[in-house]
């Protein structure tokens, strides 16, 4: 298998998360800027990596595969990171994390019938806004700031699944 430029971006994404994860938990001057750059860098590229297998033909079933998995890697590992600090509290990791397993589980009975659940708006603005959130959580902000970040995470990520449910619900009927 060749692989397109958009599935080495995504290949290169995935290896961003353990940097990204490192530099949060090193101790020397600075280190959450490093990280916030590289979650910066590895969350554009999700953006980027898209635009080019659209914009050039590069759509293949692994960046289908890769590149939602490689979203769900980076943001669940930030998560975790933040639940272990206290940041953010176990059950709205809990509904991220569902609310992930849900729609990915939703997109498989949907192709198991012949049906592809292209991505929302709403399932974008909840990427976006996790994204977001999660590079000001990376600052020194105060603590009403961070709750504002999850609780904006939390009721997109709510809104986003209910909708996936609710626009697809003839999957289930199928």
């Amino acid at each position: 298998m060749k692989l397109t430029t958009a599935s080495k971006i995504t290949i290169v994404r995935i290896l961003l998360i353990p940097v990204v994860l490192a530099l949060m938990y090193l101790d020397f001057d600075g280190h959450m800027y490093w990280a916030l750059a590289v979650f910066i860098a590895a969350s554009c590229s999700d953006f980027i990596d898209g635009y080019i297998a659209r914009h050039y033909n590069q759509v293949s079933n692994f960046g289908k595969f890769m590149d939602p998995l490689a979203d769900k890697l980076l943001v669940i590992s930030v998560m975790l990171v933040y639940l272990d600090w206290g940041m953010l509290p176990a059950w709205a990791a809990i509904i991220v994390v569902a609310r992930e397993l849900a729609v990915t589980g939703l997109r498989l009975i949907a192709v198991e019938g012949g049906k592809v659940i292209a991505a929302a708006w709403s399932g974008k603005i909840k990427t976006a806004c996790t994204m977001a959130g999660f590079c000001v959580m990376m600052l020194p902000v105060p603590e009403a700031v961070r709750t504002v970040c999850w609780v904006l995470v939390v009721l997109t990520t709510v809104y986003s699944g209910v909708e996936y449910f609710w626009k697809n619900a003839a999957v289930f009927r199928g």
